[in-house]
């Protein structure tokens, strides 16, 4: 119910803080892409940081707006790189407008991310300031390490998981930080519960990868085996390679060398590929062993049982989701 309440919140402070102005071609796309829904991980694990530390949630609801902008600005470029035609069930914005406007809405929710930190004081403006910017270009270098491997045969599951680590856990992580620094929670605390954001972060994309694949596209609102299409090299195709024997290896280097116009078949055969190694399996592992990483450091922490329950019930629905 808590959960509930948050995003009731925060949905009404996005609609009290995020409006159309002039020129409307430059806000417009902005409102569009923070009105397709999601899922709001990232503002609503900021509230918790907050209240995880007993602080009073609403207090969080500017730095959760920051966190949420940012991203969005982070899915508007990265939907450009991948000539993505979908974002949670609906057009681009590179699609709906063009890629000149996508391009420069996303610069302006980037400094609109800033400016919505300016709200807090002193020190804690401070160190929130130093964790998103720090923050901000890890998610850049991520994405970096994820164009490069678009062009390398071999990438190894230490060196993905590194990259899924800047490109996706590092903002789950500072949003449960920043949280617990407008908390005003202990240094050390403050460590613990960006830890468990990367750990949790790291199984969540690890779950978005099996979804991509093996999730249903009436629910998931992105196109299923859109990484397959891309010959995006994911957990799942990683250790498909070191698990194959040596005809499906080939096979699925070779799916992965192709770029087609209708991909119908190289979707379905890739993923009986997967099945067929058990990379699926794999991956379903690899989720549980983070998840499990990120809640034995809840038991370290200077937080309440029932605020470490909620941390935990969270982390639990996000490894089960199906969207």
């Amino acid at each position: 119910m808590k959960l509930e309440q948050y995003k009731k919140d925060f949905l009404e402070h996005v609609k009290a803080n995020i409006t159309i102005e002039e020129p409307s071609n430059l806000y417009t796309p902005v409102e569009y892409i923070l009105d397709l829904g999601g899922k709001r991980l990232r503002p609503i694990l900021v509230l918790m940081g907050v209240s995880a530390f007993n602080g009073d949630y609403k207090d969080g609801l500017d730095a959760a707006l920051a966190v949420e902008v940012f991203h969005n600005f982070t899915l508007l470029h990265d939907d450009i790189m991948d000539a993505a035609p979908l974002r949670r069930g609906k057009r681009t914005v590179h699609e709906k407008w063009d890629v000149n406007t996508a391009i420069l809405s996303g610069d302006a929710m980037l400094i609109m991310a800033n400016q919505l930190l300016e709200s807090y004081d002193g020190m804690v403006y401070k160190k929130l300031m130093q964790l998103f910017n720090k923050t901000a270009l890890e998610v850049c270098e991520g994405q970096q390490y994820d164009m490069d491997f678009e062009t390398r045969d071999l990438v190894s599951v230490e060196e993905y998981i590194k990259m899924i680590g800047l490109k996706t856990s590092v903002l789950v992580a500072a949003a449960l930080e920043m949280g617990a620094i407008i908390a005003e929670a202990s240094e050390e605390d403050s460590k613990k519960i960006y830890d468990f954001g990367l750990h949790l972060g790291i199984a969540f994309q690890l779950q978005d990868d099996y979804l991509d694949a093996f999730g249903d596209a009436a629910t998931f609102g992105k196109q299923v085996g859109g990484d397959i299409m891309e010959n995006k090299k994911t957990y799942l195709y990683i250790e498909a390679l070191n698990h194959a024997t040596p005809t499906l290896k080939k096979e699925l280097e070779d799916w992965y060398g192709q770029t087609l116009e209708d991909n119908t078949e190289k979707v379905v055969r890739v993923k009986e590929i997967f099945k067929l190694v058990g990379s699926d399996t794999m991956t379903r592992e690899a989720i549980e062993t983070y998840t499990n990483k990120a809640f034995a450091l809840l038991e370290n922490m200077d937080i309440s049982e029932t605020n470490g329950a909620v941390l935990k019930q969270f982390g639990e629905h996000l490894m089960t989701r199906a969207v």
